[in-house]
């Protein structure tokens, strides 16, 4: 009879076992399934905010072109910092990662930068041109959208790298392929970069 007993005990000792080790695997998988899903969503919340970015680089660079046969009319010596805008614009808009666009768009903003200082010392009559005074409201609209940008794109893509690093997601993390890699931040190169560049005069 005790052995029976003992039987009987063992043998829901094993299906409980059993149980336990079925719940155990159904976690582990539920889990794997929810981590991955949080990096799809994190990778796509990085590819919506580095798509609006792009938006606002596309507008900037379509109105450089207007600005600048604005300004032609009334700096004819300033072929060489015009020029330089144009192929900083040039070089951004054939960037194609982010990292290629953050370094080319650093050096646009640095010849836009050299641009309107050279132009808001030496040309007072362009001050009141009111083509560039909407040009320059326009660029000066841009320019704010595109740091909001950057912040939001920044603010995800460190939620995107510290959940690839944070151990175990970074277990999953480093299962997904290429797509699920780091993405590089959009940060300026100096302190002079991260002002935005100055389109008032």
């Amino acid at each position: 009879m005790l052995n029976s007993l003992l039987i009987s005990v063992g043998g829901w000792i094993g299906i409980i076992a059993a149980i336990v080790v079925v719940i155990l695997i159904i976690a582990l998988i539920a889990w794997w399934i929810g981590t991955r899903n949080d990096f799809v969503r994190l990778k796509n919340r990085v590819e919506e905010a580095w798509a609006t970015i792009d938006v606002f680089l596309k507008k900037r660079y379509d109105l450089i072109p207007n600005l600048v046969e604005t300004v032609k009319g009334f700096a004819k010596h300033e072929s060489e910092t015009l020029k330089e805008v144009v192929a900083a614009r040039n070089i951004a808009m054939s960037a194609k990662t982010p990292a290629e666009k953050v370094d080319a768009e650093n050096g646009l903003t640095n010849s836009l930068r050299t641009f309107f200082s050279a132009v808001a010392e030496s040309y007072p009559d362009l001050k009141a041109n009111t083509n560039f005074l909407d040009l320059q409201g326009q660029l000066k609209s841009i320019e704010g959208e595109l740091e909001s940008s950057r912040r939001y794109y920044n603010g995800v893509v460190k939620a995107f790298n510290t959940k690839l690093e944070i151990f175990p997601a970074s277990i999953v993390g480093s299962r997904m392929g290429e797509e699920y890699k780091k993405r590089p931040y959009f940060e300026l190169d100096s302190a002079e970069e991260r002002k935005n560049v100055k389109v008032q005069f």
